[in-house]
């Protein structure tokens, strides 16, 4: 069975089903290419993180939204995520 979208203020959420964890965390990186392959754990991350296909309501773009459980991954992900 297909998942349902989630609808916050900002975004329109599309849970990848590769999710161990599917809840949106406080921090959050948009990545403005839908089509990068993500691969979370090899950014061997402390803390739990989703990540979810995304329309970003402000400017109707679409991309990936990663949500980290900790600040600290959120920072070291947007450090070292280069997209192909």
């Amino acid at each position: 069975m297909a998942q349902q979208a989630l609808h916050t203020p900002d975004y329109t959420l599309y849970p990848s089903p590769r999710n161990v964890h599917r809840e949106v965390f406080e921090h959050q990186a948009f990545v403005a290419h839908p089509y990068a392959l993500i691969d979370l754990p090899s950014f061997a991350l402390a803390g739990r993180c989703s990540l979810f296909a995304a329309h970003r309501k402000a400017d109707n773009k679409m991309g990936q939204l990663v949500t980290f459980e900790l600040a600290a991954d959120c920072a070291r992900f947007e450090r070292e995520f280069v997209p192909d």
